[in-house]
């Protein structure tokens, strides 16, 4: 954002608060959930909206405007053979991450949280890392991929921190082929791999046993009374 956007551009809150200025820069419907999306590396507008059920083409046109304006994504165009547009994060954008991370846990107290609602790749990507008991001690290294219908994700686990990227790349020790809400029932609600694959919503490749024991290291806060 130009100095002069920032002195013209209209405030929300008379408030020099921090917290105040977040809401302004990002407070906006969607823009955090487009902030989410790009948390893995670049997109094309139709990615991102393809995984914001209800969103329009003309709001997400908007925020995204609006978002790199604030200096929190760019564009760019990647080069030849693919000489498409994607959005980014900056580096600014993506030091937002911790953000997400508390909040996540934060909100996920709440009686009226429903994890059944549906899930985008990278919702629950980001919810891995927040969730992972890193208090708990832990030696299991693990390299587990990830692979959804329009997405790939390799994590790495290794001395109580969880690194991911998007792509199928390397050579993993468990594939995990499936869906966003199948995940997280089997992270979550800990739905026994078996019957996930009985089902037909679910397949494994690799070491089956570093799976289950994954698994386990992840569980989602108590809720408030």
């Amino acid at each position: 954002m130009t100095n002069q956007g920032k002195s013209t551009a209209k405030r929300w809150y008379d408030d020099a608060c921090g917290t105040a200025l977040a809401l302004e820069l990002v407070g906006e419907r969607w823009s955090l959930l487009i902030v989410r999306e790009l948390m893995f590396g670049p997109r094309r507008f139709g990615e991102i909206k393809a995984q914001l059920s209800g969103i329009s083409a003309n709001v997400l046109t908007l925020r995204l405007e609006g978002l790199e304006q604030a200096g929190i994504l760019r564009r760019r165009k990647l080069p030849s053979p693919a000489s498409v547009q994607v959005y980014e994060l900056t580096p600014w954008g993506y030091e937002s991450e911790p953000i997400f991370q508390t909040m996540g846990r934060w909100a996920t107290r709440s009686p009226c949280h429903d994890p059944t609602l549906p899930l985008s790749p990278a919702s629950i990507m980001m919810s891995l890392r927040a969730m992972l008991d890193a208090g708990r001690p832990d030696a299991t290294t693990a390299t587990i991929a990830f692979r959804f219908a329009r997405d790939a994700f390799v994590a790495r686990l290794a001395g109580g921190a969880l690194e991911i990227v998007r792509g199928d790349i390397g050579a993993p020790d468990v594939v995990f082929a499936s869906d966003p809400t199948t995940l997280a029932r089997v992270v979550y609600g800990k739905w026994p791999v078996a019957e996930a694959e009985a089902e037909g919503v679910l397949r494994i490749e690799g070491d089956r046993a570093l799976l289950e024991r994954f698994v386990t290291l992840f569980s989602l806060p108590p809720k408030v009374r």
